[in-house]
C-alpha cells in the first residue's frame, strides 16, 4: 500500500515534534484528515482513527473546558493504534494528557504554527499528491508553450533526440525513458521523473546529459500536468495515416482518457517542428479554433454551391 511516513511529513512542512520521535516512521495511507469535534463531545461511534488527526482552537478550547477525569478518557481514545499522527495547530500548547495517551499507543505528537484550516489544505493537497494512484510509463515528457506533451515509442524511434531539439527550441523537458504518471484529480494527470534520473537525458552515441546544466534552469520542469500524448512509430508505407485531423484518437492512462496523435517517422521529417506545432494546434483546439473542421466546412460549402 502507498503511504507517506510522518517523518516525510515533518520535513516538508517543518513541523515541531512535541513527542513520540521513535514513532515518526508511522504511516499515513489516506489524505483525508480528521478533525475530531465530535470526538472531543465523546462521540466515537464513527471515529476515523486511520487518518491523520487536527486539533485545532475548537477543538481545545472544548477539550479544557471538560473535567479532568473526562480529559484523560477522550485523548486515550483519540490516540487509537490506528492513527497516524496528531496535529496540533496555530502553535497552541499541547495538552499533557495528549502527550501521555500518545506516547502509550506510540503515536508522535506535532504542532504547527498554521492556522487550522491552511494546515489542512496544505497537508491535503501534499498527501493527495504523493499517495494518488501511480503508473511509469516508457516516455517523453515535455512541456511546450505551457502544454505537457507525453511522447511514447518503441526504444530508438527518437524521442529523446526530439526533446533534446524542442529544448534547444526554449522548450522544458520534464522527464526522459521514464515517466511517473499520478492521478491527482478528475481527469487530471501530473507526469515526473524519478528522482534519480532527474533533468537527465540520454542519446545513443553521446550518452548521458545534464539538461539543467546545459542549458540552464529554465530549461527544466519537476512535474507537468499532461494534457496529450503523441506516439512516434516508424513510417509504415502501407498504413493510411490521418491527413485532416478530423477524427481526434484518444487513449486511457490511470482511467482517464486523453487526446492521442499518432506521427509516422522517417527520415528527413523535423519531428520537434511537428511535436511543437501539435502543442500549438492543441492550444488553438481548446480556444475553439479547428483548422480541419474549417476546412471541411469550406469544402462542403464549395461542393454545394
Amino acid at each position: 500500500m502507498v503511504q507517506v511516513t510522518v517523518r516525510q511529513l515533518i520535513k516538508q512542512f517543518n513541523l515541531e515534534l512535541v513527542a513520540g520521535e521513535a514513532f515518526i516512521d508511522r504511516g499515513i495511507t489516506t489524505s483525508d484528515i480528521s478533525r475530531p469535534g465530535l470526538e472531543m463531545a465523546g462521540f466515537f461511534t464513527y471515529y476515523p482513527a486511520e487518518r491523520l488527526q487536527l486539533l485545532g482552537r475548537t477543538e481545545l478550547s472544548f477539550f479544557h473546558s471538560l473535567p479532568k477525569e473526562e480529559r484523560m478518557i477522550r485523548m486515550e481514545k483519540l490516540c487509537s493504534v490506528e492513527t497516524p499522527c496528531v496535529l496540533v495547530s496555530r502553535g497552541l500548547e499541547v495538552p499533557e494528557e495528549l502527550i501521555d495517551a500518545a506516547m502509550k499507543s506510540g503515536i508522535p505528537v506535532l504542532k504547527t504554527p498554521l492556522k487550522t484550516t491552511h494546515a489542512s489544505s496544505k497537508i491535503t493537497n501534499f498527501l493527495e499528491t504523493l499517495l494518488a494512484r501511480m503508473i511509469s510509463v516508457h516516455g517523453v515528457l515535455v512541456d511546450i508553450y505551457g502544454i505537457g506533451v507525453l511522447l511514447t515509442g518503441d526504444s530508438g524511434v527518437g524521442k529523446s533526440e526530439t526533446a533534446l531539439e524542442l529544448v534547444k527550441r526554449g522548450h522544458r523537458l520534464v522527464a526522459d525513458d521514464s515517466v511517473e504518471i499520478r492521478q491527482t484529480g478528475e481527469d487530471e494527470l501530473v507526469g515526473n521523473p524519478p528522482e534519480l534520473i532527474q533533468h537527465l537525458l540520454e542519446i545513443r552515441g553521446l550518452g548521458i546529459i545534464d539538461v539543467m546544466t546545459l542549458f540552464g534552469a529554465g530549461a527544466v520542469r519537476n512535474y507537468k500536468k499532461i494534457s496529450f500524448t503523441i506516439h512516434l512509430e516508424s513510417w509504415d508505407p502501407k498504413k493510411m495515416y490521418d491527413r485532416l485531423g478530423l477524427d481526434e484518437d484518444r487513449t486511457q492512462l490511470l482511467g482517464t482518457t486523453i487526446p492521442k496523435l499518432t506521427i509516422p517517422v522517417r527520415p528527413g521529417r523535423n519531428l520537434a517542428v511537428i511535436v511543437e506545432v501539435a502543442a500549438m494546434n492543441f492550444r488553438l483546439k481548446r480556444m475553439g479554433i479547428n483548422a480541419a473542421q474549417e476546412f471541411s466546412k469550406r469544402l462542403d460549402d464549395n461542393l454545394k454551391s
